[in-house]
């Protein structure tokens, strides 16, 4: 049984990478241990002094543990979240599951979800002048390039295998989801040659935590 805990997740609603957190949640039923606090990013809230204590590098989401514990980076997260009951289902439960999971989710920030973020960041309008203080529009182009062939790679991937790690769904699919998400937002499509990642999404956008991931809590002001 998951023990009874108290915590408080940083994060906006509709956010690429606080969604891979909200799915995570779903995932091990743990929508109702948590309270979400919403941090605006169109208002640069995640880059004022306030929101910097509580993360340095000022991205979103953020876990705070009932102990004050801070917890920032969707993977160190969603390892917490996952062995809160002792069986892990998102992260691997054996040494090799772990290593094949983290790889590939690694890979689908490095070559997928980052790049499109830095493409958001430097060669569109992103958050507004106040927060993008330095933009490089050809840096930014490059890294859409580089998710388009990263979709690529993770259509070769699917064609053999039902998940992004392999035969079961795991963090390494929720990054990959993401990383879509937010192709969506910026209006990057899945290459039409790319049929296996354009199923697999289908199938994965089925799922209650993905379908239910924006409205699965109301979020309280960052102030509260």
């Amino acid at each position: 049984m998951v023990k009874e805990v108290a915590m408080k997740i940083y994060d906006w609603h509709t956010g690429p990478y606080p969604a891979r957190v909200r799915i995570a949640l779903a995932e091990k039923n743990l929508q109702s241990q948590v309270q979400f606090v919403s941090v605006n990013l169109w208002k640069g809230e995640h880059k004022k002094p306030e929101f910097l204590a509580k993360n340095y590098s000022g991205t979103l989401p953020v876990l705070e543990l009932e102990d004050g514990t801070l917890i920032a980076e969707c993977t160190a997260i969603t390892e917490y979240l996952d062995n809160l009951d002792g069986a892990p289902t998102l992260t691997g439960r054996t040494a090799r599951e772990k290593g094949v999971i983290h790889m590939m989710s690694k890979r689908a920030e490095l070559e997928l979800l980052d790049a499109i973020s830095v493409y958001f960041h430097h060669a569109t309008l992103g958050l507004g002048p106040d927060v993008e203080i330095y933009q490089n529009a050809e840096w930014g182009f490059r890294q859409r390039d580089k998710a388009v062939r990263g979709m690529h790679y993770f259509d070769a991937v699917l064609k053999r295998q039902p998940f992004v790690a392999g035969e079961v769904f795991s963090m390494a699919d929720i990054t990959v989801i993401g990383g879509l998400i937010f192709a969506e937002l910026v209006e990057v499509e899945i290459p039409a040659e790319c049929t296996a990642l354009q199923a697999w999404y289908a199938r994965m956008q089925e799922r209650s935590s993905v379908r239910n991931r924006i409205t699965m809590s109301e979020p309280v002001p960052v102030s509260a």
